[in-house]
């Protein structure tokens, strides 16, 4: 899977595609060679990203502080970093696509 890989350390990195501004925030499918995610927040002040993070940190039962975004703070193109993405996170996050 091209949107779902594991660092050099154990942490987990995510290539998501997302949509602001949707009816509820939830995962979709694929989109080219990342998953889809529509997301409830408007793409103003950091709410988006702020919103994406608390959602996936809640997805997958870790702090906040665990999901960080590497990049793409100002576009719909975003890679999250999860820290300690044992393998059971790892299946169920590979079942979303």
């Amino acid at each position: 899977m091209d949107w779902l890989r594991e660092t050099g350390d154990g942490d987990l990195l995510l290539t998501l595609h997302i949509q602001p501004n949707a009816r509820r925030t939830e995962f979709c499918g694929l989109h080219g060679e990342a998953l889809k995610l529509r997301l409830a927040a408007p793409p103003v002040d950091g709410k988006a990203n702020a919103a994406l993070l608390a959602f996936i940190a809640d997805f997958c039962a870790l702090p906040k502080g665990a999901v960080t975004l590497a990049s793409g703070a100002g576009s719909r193109a975003k890679r999250v970093r999860i820290q300690g993405g044992d393998p059971a996170l790892r299946a169920r996050l590979a079942a979303l696509a």
